[in-house]
């Protein structure tokens, strides 16, 4: 499962300001606030779609169109949008604080097949009653003997399945959404797929969709 929440798209204006710099073509600018909410005029999409077709030399100003979201998701997905982490930032929810201070279930793991229904196996609620009752046993063990539940611990974490989910609040940039769109769009993980589904909903997502080299 992958849920997308809490999404910001910031600094248009600023972007497409410095998008005209090389040419100097500020008054040929279009775009506009419209009832407090900037408005990318035809002018300004036609020239930044443009860059944007012909590479990423081309359109820098793509790194200056911040977005931030919060993403729930496996850590087998974060793994690999991982991948795209350059100049980027996520503060995420912690195993280190967090794991052993309650018991788990089911809800803390993404447990859905690839049609999106739930499949909850013998083997993972097999996992599931292991870990928690290693928990207990850490929860009980701290009090008394803080070395052998460190070790307790640090199987907990060894052992936690990779469908186990993070919350991250990820920041970056419209340049590092379009380079997942168009390497992960029809990825065999399902997350990644509604991912970039959600990519498409974002303003002007034709910046990030658009492919390059097709005028």
């Amino acid at each position: 499962m992958i849920k997308v929440e809490e999404i910001e798209v910031m600094n248009f204006e600023g972007a497409l300001r410095g998008m005209r710099n090389p040419l100097e073509s500020w008054g040929q600018s279009d775009s506009k606030y419209i009832s407090g909410e900037f408005v990318l005029g035809e002018k300004d999409l036609e020239v930044a779609l443009k860059l944007v077709k012909a590479g990423s030399d081309h359109s820098k100003f793509m790194r200056q169109i911040f977005v931030s979201m919060d993403i729930t998701a496996p850590m087998s997905w974060w793994w690999d949008f991982d991948t795209y982490k350059v100049a980027t930032t996520k503060n995420s929810t912690s195993r280190m604080h967090k794991l052993g201070t309650r018991t788990l279930d089911f809800r803390d793991f993404s447990v859905d097949d690839e049609d999106g229904e739930i499949n909850i196996t013998p083997l993972r609620k097999y996992v599931l009653e292991d870990i928690n009752r290693r928990i207990k046993e850490y929860q009980q063990l701290k009090k008394t003997d803080v070395k052998d539940a460190r070790k307790l611990w640090r199987d907990i974490i060894l052992d936690l399945p990779q469908n186990y989910n993070f919350l991250s609040t990820w920041t970056g940039s419209f340049e590092n959404l379009r380079n997942v769109y168009h390497a992960r769009e029809h990825h065999k993980q399902r997350e990644f797929r509604e991912f970039c589904k959600i990519l498409e909903s974002l303003p002007y997502s034709e910046l990030i969709v658009a492919k390059q080299g097709v005028i």
